[in-house]
């Protein structure tokens, strides 16, 4: 390895070419360095983690789902048709359905997200920072199956440079990244991110008129393979969407009581994830591995996993035995079924960037999150998920949090040393 890292040095631009210097220092970082790690008995420090191997933890634990979300956009294209409704019927279909679906969104993620870092790292003349590798994989995990790629990238464009780049780079943001992109879509462009006619994919709605879209030329290249393989095919059925379809995800049901949402969907769905929503929030057991396995690793804080918990179930037993039934009158508990406040408070919440860095300030960072995300959801009729907005409010206060708790220790330990002194 160590040969092969000094051969391709050999082939570093210099530095006066920035933009090439930098472009090379970028792939050379992500596929070579760091090429260390901790060796040997009596050392205090053992491992070698940095930012690249971090935000590499957090992508891996992504990528359940990735895998998913990717099945589920093709499931609940075919569910809406009337056609393979059983989960794990025509598999095939709906795992090519939804890597067409998914794969452009990723792409053009990536491409705008890093195509302007690499031009900021190559006008400052650092090196290219990994910090996107995150915002890159949740992106398009909280985003609608259909998102316009045009939207996504003035999305993207707007959080990186504006809530990023403007503050510094990786690490200096005082938002989330990633939730910084889908509020932009959210008060840009409502409709592509609300509503009941978003969340399944491969759907023409001309008013109250809803037709299957007629599928591309990338489905109908599959079709040759699965016909000599005995295989049902794209070009089978009609695009008449079934009776009874509904697009609503349980969570815009749910405002209209829970009789209505079991009406749809059983609890099981939604808690193993077979529901309309944004591409990789609606599994809950997928969603928790990856979040144990972040908090084990230490990469991401159990406190605030664990009191965003606390702080969601206090509010929501608080809006129950309050009677609060105007918009939302579910059981307390069912709160966990529906939306995304596992992904949140898994792979949000826990930004290290924008969260509180003390133990006491994670605590009341993340109770604060769900709470006030319990209570956006149950009081606020326009925008029944109280995620994103709970999580952008508290990045703003999380400074202030560690302020008073910093200042709260502080004068504690002064008592004392007048107390002794005295």
């Amino acid at each position: 390895m160590n040969n092969l890292v000094e051969k391709v040095k050999k082939f570093e631009p210099p530095k006066e070419k920035k933009f090439l210097h930098t472009l090379f220092d970028g792939f050379f970082t992500f596929l070579f360095t760091p090429n260390t790690v901790t060796k040997g008995p009596g050392v205090h420090v053992r491992d070698r983690m940095d930012l690249k191997r971090t935000m590499v933890m957090v992508v891996i634990a992504l990528q359940l789902c990735y895998l998913f979300g990717t099945y589920n956009i093709g499931h609940q294209h075919f569910v809406a048709l009337g056609q393979h409704t059983a989960f794990l019927e025509a598999v095939h279909l709906k795992i090519v359905y939804g890597l067409i679906q998914i794969l452009p969104i990723f792409v053009v993620t990536h491409v705008v997200g890093l195509g302007i870092e690499f031009f900021y790292a190559a006008k400052k003349g650092h090196p290219i920072e990994e910090g996107f590798l995150v915002s890159g994989a949740l992106i398009p995990l909280i985003m609608p199956p259909d998102i316009p790629l045009w939207i996504l990238t003035l999305a993207i464009a707007f959080a990186v440079i504006l809530g990023k780049e403007a503050f510094g780079g990786t690490g200096m943001n005082v938002v989330n990244i990633a939730l910084l992109a889908r509020v932009f879509v959210f008060f840009a462009y409502p409709t592509t991110i609300s509503g009941d006619q978003c969340w399944v994919s491969g759907i023409e709605y001309s008013g109250a008129q809803a037709v299957g879209e007629m599928y591309g030329w990338a489905h109908h290249a599959f079709d040759w393979l699965f016909n000599g393989l005995g295989m049902s095919t794209f070009g089978e059925g009609g695009r008449a969407v079934a009776d009874g379809f509904t697009g609503a995800t349980p969570l815009a049901l749910a405002t209209q009581g829970w009789e209505n949402v079991t009406a749809h969907y059983s609890p099981m769905q939604m808690f193993w994830g077979a529901i309309p929503g944004s591409i990789g929030e609606t599994s809950k057991p997928l969603i928790i591995i990856g979040a144990l396995m972040l908090a084990i690793t230490g990469v991401a804080s159990w406190r605030i996993m664990v009191s965003c918990l606390f702080g969601a179930a206090f509010m929501a037993i608080v809006f129950n035995l309050w009677g609060f039934d105007s918009y939302m009158d579910i059981p307390w508990y069912f709160h966990f079924y529906i939306g995304s406040f596992w992904f949140a408070m898994a792979f949000m919440a826990t930004d290290p960037v924008t969260a509180s860095s003390t133990n006491t300030g994670k605590w009341i960072y993340g109770f604060g999150i769900g709470a006030l995300g319990i209570i956006i959801r149950v009081m606020n009729l326009a925008y029944p998920e109280g995620w994103m907005l709970a999580i952008l409010f508290m990045n703003v206060f999380a400074p202030l949090i560690d302020h008073y708790v910093l200042q709260a220790n502080i004068n504690r330990r002064m008592k004392r040393v007048k107390q002794v002194a005295g």
